[in-house]
């Protein structure tokens, strides 16, 4: 029954006019927006003598670096990591379970 007291026509047109006159309202200065990158899913070729020059001249190889440098995803990475270390041309250094860290074996 109760509710808010209808308003008159003049305090309508004021409401509005003040409404148009008021500048648009900044941007928070919370997280900046980040735009998201394509990662690729295709390995690159492990027997190509580029990529492991490339891999060569990294200090320790993690998945998260071999992701930025390749642009791969970092499930992507760690497979490629893991069939490194199969074929012997990295060894595993530290890490846990979660995030293995690798160097580059003196054989290769």
């Amino acid at each position: 029954m109760g509710g808010a007291k209808k308003k008159s026509i003049s305090k309508m047109g004021d409401s509005q006019t003040t409404q148009e006159r008021k500048p648009q309202p900044k941007k928070s200065k919370g997280k900046p927006e980040f735009e998201k990158k394509e990662r690729s899913m295709k390995l690159p070729d492990i027997n190509d003598e580029k990529f492991l020059a490339d891999i060569s001249r990294m200090g320790a190889l993690t998945p998260y670096s071999l992701a930025s440098q390749f642009n791969l995803k970092i499930s992507v990475a760690k497979d490629l990591l893991e069939e490194l270390a199969r074929r012997r041309h990295i060894r595993t250094v530290g890490g846990n379970t979660r995030v293995r860290i690798y160097q580059i074996s003196a054989a290769a």
